[in-house]
């Protein structure tokens, strides 16, 4: 019997502002599997997460994406997150005035459909938390007001718990981090996945480094808006040697110039 794809994307357009950003994007996940997307700066990396949780400012002119067997593209955003969508952001933003437990409790309520009960957030909470090695003080902050990086990022991570999807986009959730902060955001992204048994990541980075706790089981290179090559783990080490001039030269691609 065949397993449906968890997320299957095909020859997707994506323009900002009337400018062609996405030229005919393919890419297919199962359920459970890891992908890497890399690429050149402005390569359509983060047009790609940001059309899928289905920023407004993303204009698709051609192409289809299924989520679970839905249209994903006919979802507005709330929907996306509640069928099991989950953006970790590059820039976290701030919001002022709203506090991380307020927040977090809101957001776990919305996708259970049913109310948290207080013990048991206060619980779940803790333990992302501890894992993080995030003060329990973090509660009463508001959110990401006046955090580090490497907080923003652990609270993005916290929520990945709470939350539990079917698909985590990491976008460029490394960017940012010294060394320790690296180590402790990717092991959490991996425990996370480890203990959900079927949650599917795709990680869109730049560096080799976060690939080494996160390791792929395919590595995708995405290049004036589409895929022009996919490999295993190791063409994420060859790029990090090589850069990307050789796979573009391959593909019949120039970079493009902005």
């Amino acid at each position: 019997m065949n397993q449906q794809p968890l997320i299957n994307i095909e020859n997707l357009h994506v323009s900002v502002q009337g400018k062609p950003i996405l030229k005919g994007l393919n890419l297919k996940m199962m359920p459970g599997e890891i992908h890497a997307i890399m690429g050149p700066n402005g390569s359509g990396k983060s047009t790609l997460a940001s059309t899928l949780m289905g920023h407004p400012s993303f204009e698709i002119t051609e192409g289809s994406v299924s989520f679970r067997g839905q249209d994903l593209l006919s979802m507005s955003v709330d929907e996306r997150a509640k069928a099991g969508v989950f953006l970790a952001f590059q820039y976290p933003v701030a919001i002022p005035g709203v506090t991380v437990a307020s927040f977090l409790r809101t957001s776990m309520k919305a996708m259970a459909g049913a109310d948290v009960s207080a013990r048991d957030f206060r619980t779940a909470l803790k333990g992302e938390f501890k894992h993080l090695t995030m003060d329990d003080k973090f509660a009463t902050r508001y959110v990401n007001d006046g955090f580090s990086g490497g907080e923003k990022k652990r609270l993005e991570i916290a929520q990945l718990g709470l939350l539990k999807p079917h698909l985590a986009i990491l976008d460029e959730t490394d960017s940012g981090l010294d060394i320790d902060a690296l180590k402790i955001v990717a092991e959490n992204v991996m425990r996370n996945y480890n203990e959900s048994g079927q949650m599917s990541l795709l990680v869109i980075t730049h560096y080799q480094r976060l690939l080494r706790y996160i390791p792929p089981q395919y590595v995708h290179v995405l290049a004036n808006g589409k895929i022009i090559r996919s490999g295993d783990k190791q063409l994420a080490y060859e790029l990090e040697t090589r850069g990307y001039d050789w796979v573009l030269a391959e593909a019949g691609e120039q970079r493009e110039v902005k």
